[in-house]
């Protein structure tokens, strides 16, 4: 969301902080990296779960500082995450340790208000009724009527998630009307045209059997399942990337071999998944060709007597690895996304596997979109292609 929604030079993020002789702001250039113990505890977690994080953090460093108790005596009453954070910046000597969850209270705020200023609530809805299946053209054309202030681009997006479910609804004349209500122009249909394509069974691949398959095309409404097994107490986290399925059915040896080749079968220890009441597991961990990373400078432990916890996420952050069992390497051409960096992150914890991810790019939904634009039709089929 952060890379999405504010316009970040790859990982540097500019914020206004008050000057320290009290004139007007000024700006300053921070990193959001693993450096940044707060960036590393929550850069995955749900925008709603963040922001109660960091309000229990605010509130945690209050509780622990006396000079800061003060502060909130004469205020009275119960204070907002803002107004904690207000207060702490009041403490000369707390400056350092404030600064790190002052960063992450701002933005938080910021997503939050674009959140709600671009309607993406009701965008995020429809976008994952769609693909489960909970609504279609009807309400679709609704919202494109009634949502007069979502911005272009989301309703390209919504055109795009449903030209990959619908590609049939696009023939003849349909496509233009939908283009025509969203009040999208020629160009962004070329997006919309080259999704279809994308997400039409290519099975005429010879030899290989690498096929562009979106596990969308063959069901009749080509829904996602849904996943009954993970309940989240957060709304719009329904949707999980196919990688993460991938992923998962790889490390169980369950991985469709006609789709996904293998040069060489995996040994039986491939898909071992360790556990702490193994034994076995514990001395006789699976092979691996290469040496594990027992840590970094990276990671080396900090103290800290900030009041709050996320130091200790860089204490433990690489020492985990050395728990695990065989790394799973996977690799996207074309371009990945942060949700499935996201999710790579989820099942290295999961599965108790490293899972280190990489791709020819690591696109933001505006970065995909022109990729799209800019594909011919001769380059929508993988006959060709020489692995």
């Amino acid at each position: 969301m952060c890379h999405d929604l504010l316009c970040m030079d790859g990982n540097k993020y500019v914020h206004e902080v008050s000057s320290k002789n009290g004139s007007a702001s000024e700006k300053k250039e921070v990193l959001l990296e693993d450096h940044d113990p707060v960036w590393l505890e929550l850069r995955h977690s749900h925008i709603a779960d963040a922001s109660e994080r960091l309000h229990d953090k605010m509130t945690h460093f209050v509780s622990k500082n006396k000079a800061a108790q003060l502060q909130q005596a004469r205020a009275g009453g119960e204070l907002s995450t803002r107004d904690l954070q207000k207060m702490v910046q009041a403490l000369p000597q707390y400056t350092d340790q404030i600064d790190k969850l002052s960063l992450h209270v701002e933005i938080a705020g910021k997503l939050n208000v674009i959140i709600r200023e671009q309607c993406l609530r009701d965008v995020g809805q429809l976008e994952q009724d769609l693909v489960f299946g909970d609504a279609g053209t009807k309400e679709l054309i609704n919202f494109f009527r009634t949502q007069l202030g979502v911005s272009r681009e989301n309703k390209l997006r919504l055109l795009m998630i449903y030209a990959a479910i619908n590609p049939e609804k696009f023939e003849s004349d349909k496509g233009t009307k939908m283009m025509q209500l969203a009040g999208l122009s020629a160009d962004d249909m070329i997006a919309v045209t080259n999704m279809r394509c994308l997400c039409t069974d290519t099975k005429k691949s010879s030899g290989g059997g690498f096929t562009l398959k979106f596990d969308v095309q063959k069901k009749k409404h080509a829904h996602r399942k849904e996943r009954t097994t993970e309940q989240s107490a957060w709304a719009l986290s329904r949707f999980y990337p196919v990688l993460e399925e991938l992923i998962e059915q790889l490390s169980k040896g369950e991985l469709p071999k006609d789709e996904y080749n293998c040069m060489n079968d995996p040994s039986p220890s491939f898909h071992v998944v360790p556990t702490t009441t193994s034994t076995s597991a514990r001395t006789s961990p699976a092979h691996s060709m290469r040496s594990r990373r027992t840590g970094g400078s990276w990671a080396r432990p900090r103290g800290s007597d900030d009041g709050y916890s996320s130091d200790s996420v860089l204490k433990h952050a690489s020492s985990d690895f050395q728990k695990h069992g065989q790394r799973i390497f996977v690799f996207v051409i074309g371009g990945a996304t942060r949700s499935e960096l996201r999710a790579a992150h989820k099942l290295s914890s999961k599965l108790k596997r490293e899972v280190i991810l990489g791709s020819s790019s690591l696109d933001d939904p505006l970065q995909f979109i022109t990729k799209l634009k800019m594909m011919s039709a001769e380059e929508l089929t993988l006959d060709d292609l020489h692995i």
